[in-house]
């Protein structure tokens, strides 16, 4: 059985840098994916997807990139059960990364 991912996007969002219990890191970013082909109104949709890096992987890429950074992201899909505080019980789909690599910063504006 394989589950493997590549992904190549740009971060969406603030990256979430935490320090667990057992002293190890984790942060949790959202890479946006414009899709390869065109909508019914002729757009590019994007897809959002929320990926998970721990320790070293995590510590550098909170250090190093920010929002509009490009990323490529290898890893895995994992799902896990959670329950809000209404007890309601839903599936998340996330990616696990396992090698991240910086490709390029988003020009700053002059």
């Amino acid at each position: 059985m394989l589950n493997n991912v590549v992904l190549v996007g740009r971060i969406a969002g603030e990256i979430k840098l935490e320090e667990l219990e057992n002293g190890g890191k984790a942060a949790r970013l959202t890479l946006a994916i414009p899709r390869s082909y065109k909508n019914e109104e002729g757009i590019y949709e994007t897809d959002f997807v929320d990926c998970t890096l721990w320790n070293g992987a995590a510590e550098q890429t909170a250090e190093w990139c920010k929002k509009g950074d490009l990323i490529g992201i290898k890893g895995r899909i994992q799902t896990r059960n959670i329950e809000n505080e209404n007890k309601e019980k839903r599936k998340i789909t996330e990616i696990i990364a396992e090698k991240v690599t910086f490709l390029s910063s988003k020009r700053s504006e002059d």
